[in-house]
């Protein structure tokens, strides 16, 4: 449901589909997903269904979406990356520990959650999508220089960062990024 507020300002004949991370967030927990490489797995398993597609993700989810993209090239278009960790160090970068008031709000959250995501920063040169990377300006979480970082990484990368933007800025600003979302992928 995080990216509905921006995917309905989208043009209403592009498909979309919104995927849940099991255990995380108000998704029930499922057998399946015991750590970060099953989300990956739902990803790709959900790529491969169809023809390629463009993958929007936030947060924790453009670690996820990178990891499948590196696993299925073939079957993604274009990315979308908001204020994300995106396989690389984000604390080593001034990114703030998020894990402990997550878990302090989410208290029925999976406890693989506080476990480090994979750190993808040697494979990302290799991914050749155009990516679109929305950062806001005033993240404790994925700061600026983050998004700084994955733009020189990802060959085919621009940068937005969009004032007064915080971590939840896919919601908060979704009228703002539309515009922007869409003309990237269109």
């Amino acid at each position: 449901d995080f990216w509905r507020p921006l995917g309905e300002r989208l043009p209403s004949h592009w498909g979309k589909t919104y995927l849940g991370w099991p255990g995380l967030g108000a998704q029930p927990a499922s057998a399946r997903v015991n750590g970060w490489g099953d989300l990956v797995d739902l990803v790709v398993e959900e790529l491969d269904r169809g023809p390629p597609a463009d993958v929007l993700a936030q947060s924790m989810g453009g670690g996820i979406a990178l990891a499948a993209a590196l696993r299925r090239p073939s079957q993604v278009r274009r990315l979308v990356l908001a204020v994300t960790s995106g396989g690389v160090d984000v604390a080593g970068l001034g990114g703030a520990e998020w894990r402990a008031d997550y878990l302090s709000r989410q208290p029925g959250a999976a406890a693989w959650v506080q476990e480090p995501f994979e750190d993808l920063t040697v494979r990302l040169p290799s991914l050749s999508h155009n990516a679109l990377l929305i950062w806001g300006d005033a993240d404790p979480i994925s700061p600026v220089v983050v998004g700084r970082h994955l733009a020189c990484l990802l060959p085919n990368a621009k940068l937005h960062v969009v004032a007064g933007g915080d971590h939840d800025i896919v919601v908060s600003h979704a009228a703002v990024l539309a515009p922007l979302v869409a003309e990237h992928l269109g």
